[in-house]
């Protein structure tokens, strides 16, 4: 199961194991079964430290428990976690085993201290690229909470499961039965919604920090740039993000970064806060701003409102809050959202072995999940709205030698049907004939741009008719001491090098606003 790399690469792993862990395996006499034996043996043969038998009896067949030596729960796999869920293998093995996690010790505090008993059932696919942060938090919670236990289950492998429980996107979390969380979530954003007193304490922690030189509202590539720009510069710099690494998180294949040859989406993300981290800036995470109030006079402090009732000030504020994906905002889509309708082809894709798909968009995005999905589905439907799709013609060509997609374009999305609360059809029509034509089919993803995340700005701050930021060739808006960067701004081609600059030349032009105020005479000395 494990190639001569990955076994040099756990075996020198285990070697940081403090105490004796167990693999106990539920197993039948399936051949995933029979791989799943196979990985746990060859797991046990690189450590004195780790045993394995097969003496389990869980219902989930196959799966298997990591405990302490003489225990018999602890974080339980219904899965072959290889591909994107290795490194959570390993970290479960490496946690059980009293290798410490790089967690602040609050947040493992915090862990300790949740209330109730918690059963977790997380769902996932191993092409996913969101889910191990989902499964790794939630292992985590499980070692250091004997109150919490954790499942972690592989769609593919369990699809009667899956099919019964009607799990068309993942990750999805279930708490005790019901539906926690859909999505990428990090471990703080999980232990905030159990703990229900973390907001308020939270909120009043923020409000209490020192105004800052220049606070950046998002944590995208153009927040982290501006970040390390401005932070270069000596002055006390924040960043307040709803999710640090913004959309790129939610990207598989990086591939035209100046410098990098390839990488993906939550590497570069990841690289992008240690190099932030890397010159002390104050990160504020999970962070959803509310409401901007600008200066009261010139040189005053700018307020930034937040979701959760703190409030933050700044001497000047760079927004770089991003885009999301656009939807389609036809019936249907909302009420079948992660019931077959889904935006990640990389993550979902999985769950539709075999099924029947559409996809919603002919651009570079709509195209390539197009191509990806060809190659897991029985047949996908390409839907486009304009005459001719928008792809590179490397794409278009690619896609047109496939034999299982079929492509309209002219063809206008009108409903999105479904029945026993999953999607069963498309219905589109034709733009030129008015014909009307609905596509039996389980799953549809929708790939057709994005919009960016300014609505809280309406009315403080000058928008484009599109939502977009209206800024200079420096990054200025309308509000003095107030600049924007990325792709909630009306700077052409939305790209993570373009991002990257535009943040970068915001943080500049916040610095030169800044040594342009007039200096404050020192207390008790007359002007």
């Amino acid at each position: 199961m494990l190639d001569s790399t990955l076994t040099t690469q756990l075996s020198s792993y285990l070697a940081m194991l403090r105490q004796p862990i167990r693999l106990i395996a539920s197993l039948d006499d399936s051949a995933k079964a029979g791989e799943m034996r196979e990985l746990l043996g060859e797991i046990a043969a690189l450590s004195d430290k780790v045993s394995f038998d097969e003496s389990g009896a869980d219902e989930r067949k196959p799966s298997f428990v990591i405990a302490r030596e003489g225990e018999t729960s602890g974080v339980r796999f219904a899965a072959i976690p290889l591909g994107h869920e290795f490194t959570s293998l390993v970290l479960a093995l490496l946690w059980t085993g009293g290798h410490p996690p790089k967690v602040e010790p609050e947040m493992i505090e915090q862990i300790k201290a949740l209330e109730g008993e918690h059963s977790f059932e997380v769902y996932m696919s191993l092409s996913c690229h969101n889910c191990p942060d989902v499964v790794q938090a939630a292992s985590l919670m499980a070692i250091f909470n004997p109150k919490i236990q954790t499942v972690v289950i592989d769609g593919a492998l369990f699809q009667e499961e899956v099919e019964r429980r009607q799990v068309l996107a993942v990750p999805l979390m279930y708490r005790n039965g019901e539906v926690f969380g859909s999505g990428r979530m990090l471990l703080e954003e999980i232990v905030a919604k159990l703990d229900v007193k973390s907001e308020a304490r939270e909120a009043a922690k923020l409000s209490e920090k020192d105004p800052f030189d220049v606070l950046i509202v998002g944590g995208g590539p153009a927040g982290a740039a501006a970040a390390v720009y401005a932070a270069r510069k000596g002055i006390r710099v924040g960043v307040a993000a709803e999710r640090f690494g913004g959309q790129v998180n939610d990207t598989m294949a990086i591939e035209n970064y100046i410098s990098v040859l390839e990488t993906d989406g939550p590497k570069f993300a990841a690289a992008l806060e240690a190099q932030v981290r890397h010159y002390e800036v104050d990160i504020m995470n999970l962070q959803r701003a509310d409401k901007l109030i600008p200066a009261s006079e010139p040189g005053g402090l700018i307020e930034l409102q937040l979701a959760n009732g703190g409030t933050l000030k700044s001497k000047t504020v760079i927004l770089s809050t991003g885009a999301r994906w656009r939807n389609v905002n036809v019936p249907g889509e909302q009420e079948y959202k992660n019931k077959g309708v889904a935006y990640c082809p990389h993550c979902d894709g999985p769950l539709f072995k075999g099924k029947r798909v559409a996809v919603i968009g002919g651009g570079n995005s709509g195209v390539e999940a197009a191509i990806d999905l060809a190659g897991i589905v029985a047949h996908v439907t390409l839907v486009e709205f304009a005459d001719a799709l928008k792809a590179d013609a490397v794409l278009v060509s690619k896609l047109k030698s496939l034999p299982n997609v079929t492509i309209h374009v002219n063809a206008q999305t009108t409903e999105i049907t479904g029945a026993d609360g999953k999607v069963n059809g498309l219905r589109y029509k034709d733009r030129v004939s008015g014909e009307e034509t609905l596509v039996e089919l389980e799953g549809v993803f929708v790939q057709i741009g994005l919009v960016p995340n300014t609505e809280w700005l309406k009315g403080d701050v000058t928008l484009s008719r599109f939502g977009e930021i209206e800024v200079d060739a420096k990054g200025h808006t309308n509000v003095p001491g107030v600049f924007a960067a990325g792709d909630c701004t009306t700077v052409p081609y939305k790209q993570i090098v373009i991002a990257a600059g535009e943040g970068s030349k915001a943080a500049l032009s916040a610095f030169d606003h800044l040594i342009r105020q007039p200096a404050l005479a020192p207390e008790g000395v007359a002007h």
